[in-house]
């Protein structure tokens, strides 16, 4: 580089390593835009969001499952995991609309969580509103913490 600056060397288009990766990313970008007639999208990510949080007493699970009736949902919970499975359905447009932006999916789901510690299934306690799943899974017997009284 230093030749080049100082003595007026020819300069070559020397692109960097990644400018080929780049290159060859937008142009993969723009096959896929003409097929499908929209820009590619990444997807909306792990579907359904999940927060878990624990007390003393219980994991809460809350699942934002936003047009999906309760019904329709198949909850299981075995030992120290916790089950939520169903299908998201969304209308497709008919009147010949194309699509600019599309991050709905539809279809089948699963969602499989771990918890930290065995839950008792037969106390567990499901409700939905406003399109948020709420699941009150009590611990244990043997999971729970115990007082221990120093004598």
């Amino acid at each position: 580089m230093f030749l080049r600056r100082s003595f007026n060397w020819p300069t070559r288009n020397y692109p960097s390593s990644f400018s080929e990766l780049t290159q060859l990313k937008n142009q993969m970008d723009q096959l896929f835009e003409g097929l499908s007639g929209t820009a590619p999208t990444t997807g909306a990510g792990v579907f359904p969001l999940i927060n878990v949080t624990e007390n003393q007493d219980a994991y809460r699970i809350r699942a934002e499952l936003p047009g999906i009736k309760a019904g329709e949902l198949d909850i299981t919970v075995t030992g120290k995991s916790l089950s939520i499975a169903g299908e998201r359905k969304i209308s497709e447009e008919t009147d010949g609309a194309r699509y600019h932006r599309r991050e709905r999916e539809s279809g089948s789901f699963r969602r499989m969580v771990s918890l930290p510690g065995p839950v008792d299934a037969d106390k567990v306690e499901a409700g939905c509103a406003n399109g948020v799943l709420t699941l009150v899974l009590p611990k244990s017997e043997e999971a729970k913490p115990r007082q221990i009284a120093v004598k």
